[in-house]
């Protein structure tokens, strides 16, 4: 298992360092850049077509993977020519292959919308129907649905709310030089290491794919960013996070893990929910749309604080950490600890929202 980690990891690694040089280089030489202006503070024109990179360096690796193990086991012949570790999972890999190319399939088609967004501005309404669209095609044909113990109906209800409140969280999160895609690197991480407790190997492997693809992307987003993303790869990012999710299993009597764990997406993923649920707040208490950009973010809130935007990124990498890494052995534990980490998550998220409102030059007494 240890073998196929670093092959996922490493493999989608290489492939995203190569991909973001050469398309930041295009990029440049055909002014696809974002200039300043409007909500967006960063001082001169930035390369765009990140997105193109991660979704590249994401899921070919995974259709090339599922893809060669199906051709091969319809074959029926014995690729002895393969490494073991790879070799034993084989017939896995292959019946994944349809759900594979569904999932590519609907992050592809928010690729599209979102490079044509990067282009020109799209409304918010027409992106909203289409990711709603992406996601009841996840929910209906393809049949990964969240919380499947619940009647049909209501868990594709739950699957297409989830699937759109994530891609849009990691959206709104991809405002400052390396934050989506950093907490997107741990989240996935940590999920990896989720599922893998949970005898999964598939998840695991998609998992670490992603963290891969991310973290040679980072190499040129972590500030000073030379290269955005844009929509083209932060909604196709937080969709196949929503998927990945669905796809990990938190509960399983089997396999001794409680109830509880059904709750780890939200506490993984409390840093990038807190966000989009302040924002909005925000917007609409200010009478304004709550899916128009501007700088109310948690990350511009911190910065406002006095913290620089490359401490405000770390500091909310750590809270993704905080909130997160307790949520590995969440659908383990016996109920009464499982109860206190939760409460644990609760509070860290609750310490943040207090702190983060408090008045940065509230007068304080000296002695």
């Amino acid at each position: 298992m240890i073998g196929m980690i670093l092959i996922a990891v490493g493999g989608p690694f290489l492939v995203s360092v190569a991909a973001t040089y050469g398309i930041r280089a295009w990029a440049r030489r055909t002014e696809f850049v974002d200039r300043p202006g409007g909500h967006k503070r960063h001082e001169a024109p930035v390369a765009l077509g990140g997105g193109v990179a991660l979704v590249i360096s994401i899921l070919s690796p995974l259709l090339a993977g599922s893809g060669i193990a199906w051709i091969l086991h319809y074959q029926g012949s014995d690729p002895t020519w393969l490494p073991s570790l790879l070799r034993i999972h084989l017939d896995g890999m292959a019946s994944k292959f349809p759900s594979v190319f569904g999932i590519a399939v609907g992050a592809m088609i928010l690729h599209v919308m979102g490079l044509r967004d990067d282009r020109r501005p799209l409304g918010s309404i027409p992106k909203l129907v289409v990711q709603f669209l992406v996601a009841a095609l996840i929910a209906g044909p393809l049949g990964i649905r969240a919380v499947e113990a619940l009647p049909t109906p209501l868990s594709f209800a739950i699957t297409v709310f989830w699937i759109v409140l994530i891609t849009n969280a990691f959206n709104f999160l991809d405002n400052m030089d390396g934050l989506s895609a950093g907490v997107a690197a741990i989240a996935a991480a940590i999920f990896a290491v989720t599922a893998a407790r949970s005898g999964q190997v598939f998840v695991p492997v998609m998992a670490c794919v992603v963290v891969g693809g991310l973290l040679g992307f980072l190499v040129y987003n972590f500030s000073p960013a030379t290269i955005f993303m844009g929509d083209a790869g932060s909604l196709p990012l937080g969709f196949l996070m929503s998927v990945v999710t669905i796809l990990t299993t938190f509960y399983d009597p089997s396999k001794d893990l409680t109830p509880l764990g059904v709750v780890v997406p939200v506490v993984v993923l409390a840093v990038p929910l807190y966000d989009v649920l302040s924002v909005v707040v925000h917007r609409i208490r200010a009478g304004e749309s709550p899916l128009r950009g501007d700088w109310r973010h948690f990350s511009h809130r911190l910065v406002k604080r006095g913290m620089t935007p490359r401490g405000a990124v770390l500091t909310i990498y750590l809270a993704t950490a905080a909130t997160g890494l307790p949520a590995i052995v969440l659908p383990t534990v016996d109920w009464p600890v499982a109860v206190l980490l939760l409460l644990q998550c609760l509070a860290v998220v609750a310490m943040i929202a207090i702190l983060e409102h408090t008045a940065a030059n509230q007068n304080v007494e000296k002695p």
